[in-house]
């Protein structure tokens, strides 16, 4: 019998097939007792006699690490491991695995970042306040079809706002470190720097992993370097772009507004985004769909027992496969 430690709020909370996968294979699932993110001393305090943790957005800390008597295995419910010490797991010999944006997390995060693209052109949040307080203010949108759309990363989730753009006519100019050769054959990608694509699009979407030369990849410079009518949507990682350098430029409508799904800090409490008109904000959702999130908690209890069982997990869904390498995998 395997302890399983569940940090995560959404692990099984919009499907049970993960959950009822691990009770399956012989795992005592301990909830979060706190209903909350967990802090390090929470984690301190849990994580001894644990086998498996799963974890959301929790700050997976060296010193949590070192306080773990019988882990083996800290599974990601989602992308990113920037809240996890993946160099003291590696040392502790503790594998790290995470869900990569493939399939319907992918397709689910597309559509959203197309619905923060609809309404941003159009106001439609402005006018659903208007009409909601008694007015009938007629916001004046701007175009979509035909626009330049600048998508810096172009993985599952990038290619996925690609193909949906290609149904808008949009011009696409794109931003990362290996071109994508179908997406420059059948949809006529033009891979650019950075800055190229910062001055030439209308619309710019973020699809990048947080790590160290993403973090703050986006700051006043380069948000400067956008057209006045642009938009600049974030469903990535808040510490992508420096936030307050965004609140300057929207304040002075250095450039159209912004959309943003994820923050430095979550929820953000009182940061000084939330006062501004022109920036749509929404809680870290743009997976957040039954069909992606069962995916997802399927991918992270597959891993899960993979490490549990002394089998190793996908090499996609490995964040430090060198623990596998001195097992002599």
């Amino acid at each position: 019998m395997y302890k399983v430690l569940i940090c995560s709020r959404s692990f099984g909370k919009i499907a049970k097939d993960g959950v009822e996968l691990l009770k399956k294979n012989h795992c005592e699932l301990i909830e979060n007792p706190f209903h909350r993110v967990l802090k390090e001393d929470d984690l301190i305090s849990l994580i001894p006699g644990v086998d498996g943790l799963i974890t959301g957005i929790e700050e997976v800390t060296g010193k949590v690490l070192e306080a773990a008597d019988r882990l083996k295995v800290v599974s990601k419910h989602g992308v990113g491991v920037d809240n996890i010490d993946v160099d003291a797991a590696t040392k502790r010999g503790i594998v790290v695995t995470y869900t990569p944006a493939t399939g319907k997390e992918a397709e689910a995060v597309a559509d959203f970042t197309f619905s923060l693209i609809f309404s941003l052109a159009r106001g439609i949040c402005l006018a659903d306040q208007s009409v909601k307080s008694g007015g009938w203010e007629r916001v004046m949108g701007a175009d979509i079809w035909g626009k330049v759309l600048g998508v810096v990363g172009t993985g599952n989730i990038g290619g996925s706002v690609i193909k949906r753009a290609s149904g808008f006519d949009m011009r696409i100019l794109a931003y990362d470190a290996r071109k994508d050769e179908e997406l420059i054959h059948k949809f006529g990608v033009l891979y650019v720097s950075l800055e190229e694509l910062l001055r030439g699009s209308d619309f710019i979407t973020l699809h990048i992993p947080l790590n160290e030369k993403t973090k703050g990849l986006i700051g006043e410079s380069e948000i400067r370097l956008m057209k006045r009518s642009a938009y600049l949507i974030n469903a990535a990682r808040g510490e992508i772009v420096d936030e307050e350098a965004l609140f300057r430029c929207l304040s002075e409508r250095r450039i159209a507004g912004a959309a943003v799904d994820v923050f430095s800090q979550e929820p953000p409490k009182k940061s000084p985004l939330l006062r501004l008109d022109n920036i749509i904000t929404t809680p870290h959702i743009a997976a957040y769909t039954p069909d992606s999130i069962r995916e997802i908690d399927l991918v992270t209890a597959q891993n899960t027992l993979k490490v549990l069982n002394n089998e190793r997990p996908p090499d996609r869904c490995i964040a430090n496969p060198s623990v596998y390498r001195r097992k002599g995998f």
